[in-house]
């Protein structure tokens, strides 16, 4: 494809960018196969023959530490290939079309997916306590009462690295907790999450998650955690956040675990039980006891014996998990968080406009457990190219309560936990709705229709544009909001990316 004559050929009106594309991915192909696989296979081979775990939750960080450099220059050549092939003349003849998009789609989800390994190789030497003891809170979340983050917290455990020893220290329940105080909110969040709404948060360990940004559930629990009789020594590193489904999903990959009462979670049925389950089958004073524990063996499970084949689920786990915020990390050390946000494990509300996304965040206004009754969709679709290099899409964002007569006769001979302690919302979903638009942009023609929405404000939360809502759903029925967001003219990727 590159001879004499196949160069002139590309230098024809129309079809020359025909034969220049096949060029373009002919000589990207040759490249990746040539650099970055050679690199990549390198890597492979080093951490397959390495012995990653020492015993006694001890993991031997060496092998991953001289694997950094290699990942991180074959990460960069396969970046700057995937580049190359995007940035391509756009073919004409149908076949070569078909084939570059094929390609491009192919090769964009490998490079995410390598960008986003050769970030998590670059977390382990600080984050596991290389030179220093690492002390993290592990917030243990239940989105069947939803936050903006998440969910309610639970429980909160402890853990401690060490030169690659990782410990799990006793979980204590937020009823432990909450003696210790709020975890200082700013005047913007306590005029939107206090003072506004018919649940006011009270912004102490339960409440911690309703920050949409990963950094202020941060901030919050190290100013808990400095008043606590046990944390009050020991300087606070950073918080891990997970859900439900975070835990399930490890479970897949750790095996099956047993709870003191003899009961077995596997990796099908975990998030149901603790979503939901739990709230049916055990009194209210047990359910913490139960989450604390899954938690617990996940977690701790989460790197012993680990190998290569572990280590790469592990990874891309945390990775899918976080793009739907049900993992979630940060640290307080500058040089750490950044690698931990640039792998994309700090949840945060819109902040690139290069990488656009539209933000809906939602808080349970009803006290339950309602979360697992409401079901969440959205839909994207772009409408316009603009002349200045901005892209305006369309956005549809639906919740639809689930719940029916026989699921709310079962809830509820479980006493008022699930479907709500006030006897007038039994069986609703009231979501607070923060919307974003994405950062440099705009957001317009804003609706909603179903259900009962309140009038949308616009608030100002820590210096960014929201749009705020009630939304009332009762049993079987549904809310749709729908707007148009305009990203910033510096977005260089075509696609809308939502966290939702």
């Amino acid at each position: 494809m590159h001879g004499t004559l196949w160069n002139i050929a590309s230098k024809l009106p129309v079809y020359g960018d025909d034969i220049t594309a096949v060029q373009g991915m002919t000589s990207v192909v040759d490249s990746l196969i040539g650099d970055s696989v050679p690199q990549f296979m390198n890597v492979l081979t080093t951490l397959k023959n390495a012995q990653l775990s020492t015993g006694d939750g001890q993991l031997n960080i060496q092998p991953i530490l001289e694997a950094q450099k290699t990942i991180v220059s074959a990460n960069e050549s396969l970046q700057q290939q995937v580049q190359k092939y995007q940035n391509l003349p756009k073919a004409h003849i149908g076949i070569v079309n078909d084939a570059y998009n094929t390609g491009k789609t192919q090769l964009t989800k490998l490079a995410d997916r390598v960008d986003q390994l050769s970030g998590i190789f670059q977390i382990p030497p600080n984050f596991l306590g290389s030179g220093q003891t690492r002390t993290y809170a592990l917030m243990a979340m239940t989105t069947s009462e939803e936050r903006s983050s998440g969910g309610l917290i639970g429980s909160v455990g402890v853990v401690t690295t060490d030169n690659g020893k990782i410990s799990i220290g006793d979980f204590r329940s937020n009823k432990e907790c909450i003696p210790y105080g709020a975890g200082d909110p700013t005047e913007d969040e306590q005029r939107i999450f206090e003072q506004w709404g018919p649940l006011k948060m009270s912004f102490d360990i339960r409440d911690l998650a309703v920050y949409p940004d990963t950094s202020r559930v941060a901030e919050g629990m190290q100013s808990i955690w400095q008043r606590t009789s046990w944390g009050r020594d020991t300087p606070l590193d950073g918080v891990l956040m997970v859900d439900p489904v975070f835990l399930q999903e490890l479970v897949k990959i750790n095996g099956n675990i047993t709870l003191s009462d003899g009961r077995v979670l596997a990796g099908g049925n975990t998030a149901e039980f603790l979503l939901n389950k739990v709230y049916i089958d055990y009194p209210v004073y047990m359910q913490d006891t139960y989450f604390a524990q899954v938690a617990e063996q996940t977690v701790s499970n989460m790197f012993s014996n680990l190998d290569l084949t572990k280590l790469s689920k592990v990874a891309q786990l945390m990775g899918s998990m976080s793009e739907g915020r049900c993992f979630s990390m940060y640290s307080f050390d500058e040089a750490t968080e950044k690698t931990i946000s640039d792998a994309g494990f700090t949840a945060q509300t819109p902040s690139s406009e290069e990488h656009p996304q539209a933000g809906v965040y939602v808080t349970e206004q009803n006290p339950s457990k309602m979360g697992w009754y409401i079901h969440r969709t959205s839909k994207i679709t772009r409408s316009a190219c603009n002349n200045d290099g901005s892209q305006t899409y369309h956005v549809e964002y639906t919740m639809t309560n689930t719940i029916d007569d026989n699921q709310i006769g079962i809830a509820g001979a479980a006493g008022t936990y699930i479907l709500s302690v006030n006897a007038d919302q039994q069986g609703r979903g009231v979501e607070k709705t923060l919307i974003y638009a994405p950062a440099g942009g705009s957001l317009t023609n804003l609706q909603t229709s179903g259900g009962t929405v309140t009038g949308s404000r616009q608030e100002t939360l820590n210096g960014k544009t929201v749009y705020a809502s009630i939304a009332n759903i009762g049993p079987g029925e549904s809310v749709t909001y729908s707007f148009d967001v305009t990203t910033s003219i510096k977005v260089c990727f075509s696609k809308l990316a939502s966290a939702l």
